[in-house]
């Protein structure tokens, strides 16, 4: 394998709840929450047989986070590093079809406590704990009674603390939370930030952030799916030409392509695999046994588009 800064890591955002953001159709698939557990331990497993260490969930992600912990805590690996994040609910019930809003978002007190007496139960391998999608409209970033709670968990347990993000003004997230500090210390060490060739805005503060220290975990890198030709989205035909020719040219998947762009353009700490299935899994880690050129790395920054038109697409895409 080439060596790279970048770590792939995987998320459980579609191995711990039965529909989640994805244009890629998975009708076929036995959708038991017995199934997804039997599943999940199986990607989690071969994940860790291929060396990867680090694994990303939430309370958000239906049975995410104690999928992990109980896979974790049963296979007592010393060396796996975990994240997990508070601040959404899972209110889906395991309802196939449900019709009104998987998650609900709430950045209060209340449910930071509620939420990290549960999580802390992973604390032996858990190394980040996340504002769960922080944005201006929540309120979490001038919370005091927030903030203060957060510093007393990495204070008192050795985490790092950190944000993810969403939307078109990601950047300007970041961009706050980076000035946030406590007893003149950043309270912030990490950001879990969506990245692709598709959505390449955060590109400055990103690189700005890792050579002051900070952690940057990318998620999305396949834009939930729509890196792959799809006739549904054909303003992409240019993009999916190139990424056809970049997977030729090194006998890999688009998927590999797509993720070693990240990897190779921005090198952040990790960037999460959000697969649902072994076959995935390996597709997607042989971006770790590529490097690309200069050359493809500019053809693929050529791709990006506006970040509103970006989000704007995304926002109406369907779970499945």
């Amino acid at each position: 394998m080439r060596e790279s800064k970048t770590k792939i890591g995987l998320g459980l955002a579609a191995l711990g709840r039965p529909e989640y953001i994805n244009i890629r159709d998975n009708a076929s698939i036995d959708k038991s929450e017995i199934a997804f557990k039997q599943n999940t331990f199986s990607v989690l497993d071969e994940a860790y047989n291929l060396g990867v260490r680090y694994f990303d969930t939430a309370p958000s992600y239906g049975k995410g986070e104690a999928f992990l912990q109980e896979w974790n805590d049963s296979r007592k690996y010393e060396d796996t590093i975990l994240g997990t994040k508070w601040g959404y609910t899972y209110v889906a019930n395991w309802e196939l079809g449900y019709a009104g809003k998987h998650e609900i978002k709430e950045h209060s007190i209340e449910k930071l406590q509620q939420q990290w007496k549960v999580s802390k139960a992973m604390v032996s391998n858990l190394k980040y704990y996340q504002v769960h999608s922080a944005t201006f409209e929540s309120g979490v970033l001038q919370n005091e009674a927030v903030l203060n709670q957060l510093y007393k968990i990495k204070k008192e347990t050795g985490l790092k603390i950190g944000i993810t993000t969403s939307g078109a003004n990601q950047k300007d997230v970041i961009t706050s939370a980076l000035k946030i500090q406590i007893k003149n210390k950043d309270l912030f060490d990490s950001f879990q930030v969506t990245y692709n060739v598709f959505e390449q805005d955060t590109f400055q503060v990103l690189k700005s952030a890792l050579s002051n220290g900070k952690d940057i975990i990318i998620k999305e890198g396949l834009a939930n799916g729509r890196v792959f030709p799809n006739k549904t989205f054909n303003h992409y035909s240019k993009s999916y030409h190139v990424l056809h020719d970049l997977a030729k040219k090194y006998q890999v998947g688009i998927d590999a392509i797509a993720l070693r762009f990240i990897m190779d353009a921005l090198q952040p700490t990790y960037v999460l695999s959000g697969v649902s299935t072994v076959f995935q899994l390996k597709e997607n880690l042989k971006a770790s046994t590529i490097k690309l050129s200069k050359e493809d790395i500019a053809l693929l920054k050529a791709q990006k588009m506006s970040s509103n038109s970006y989000w704007n697409e995304r926002s109406v895409l369907s779970w499945n």
